[in-house]
This record gives C-alpha cells, sequence and structure tokens, in this order.
C-alpha cells in the first residue's frame, strides 16, 4: 500500500514538473512569435507565472514528502510571482498604452467595425 500512495505522489510532483516546463517553453515561444507588446506580456506573464509556481509547487513537495523538509523560501517564491507578474504586466501594459503603442492588428476590419458601432451609438 505504501508503494502505491508514493507512486501516486512521485506522478502528482512529475506532471507539476511537466506542466511547469510546458508553461515556461510555450512562454518563450510567445514572447518570440508574438507580434506586439501587448501579446507578448501576456505570454510572459500568464504562462511564465503558471510555469514557475508549478515547478516550484513541485520542488516543495519533493521536498516535503521525500525529506520532510517545509521549505518557506520556496512558498514566499511563489507568493512573490503569483503577486508581482500579474501587476507588472499590468503597469507594462499601461505604460506602453499611454505611450501611444497601438495593438497589432492583422486587418483593420475589426477597428473599422468597432468605429461604426461607435458612431451609430453616438446617432442615438
Amino acid at each position: 500500500m505504501e508503494t502505491t500512495i508514493e507512486s501516486i505522489v512521485q506522478w502528482i510532483i512529475i506532471l507539476f514538473l511537466v506542466f511547469g516546463t510546458f508553461f515556461i517553453l510555450s512562454a518563450s515561444i510567445g514572447i518570440l512569435r508574438f507580434p506586439d507588446v501587448y501579446t507578448r506580456l501576456h505570454a510572459s506573464t500568464k504562462a511564465a507565472t503558471l510555469g514557475i509556481s508549478s515547478t516550484l509547487i513541485g520542488a516543495f513537495l519533493f521536498l516535503y514528502i521525500e525529506h520532510g523538509i517545509i521549505s518557506g523560501k520556496l512558498i514566499l517564491g511563489i507568493i512573490f510571482i503569483m503577486l508581482t507578474a500579474p501587476i507588472s504586466a499590468h503597469m507594462l501594459g499601461r505604460a506602453a498604452h499611454h505611450i501611444g503603442i497601438k495593438p497589432w492588428a492583422k486587418d483593420d476590419n475589426s477597428r473599422d467595425a468597432f468605429a461604426e458601432a461607435k458612431e451609430k451609438n453616438n446617432q442615438k
């Protein structure tokens, strides 16, 4: 019975580490492939936050279950990443918006449709 529980816990740790690696890899690819600052910010903060947090949770579980160590540094790291990454992305996106960086659009049809809808609302 002990070996089944241990193997389940080991698989959970492996899943956290694999998910973390996947999200960090997808964040790296997103930063390289996305066209503008807003989509790059989205890739770098959402995916990287999930990736780093998953990796740190996997490390925390490994240390706690295998060695009985409760690592306060890992807990603080998880909390720090979860709090600071979204706030910094918001501030960077806000700064980009304030200096006039336009979002990337493959075609301007969506902007034209938005302008037409806005005109119709103003006429009413």
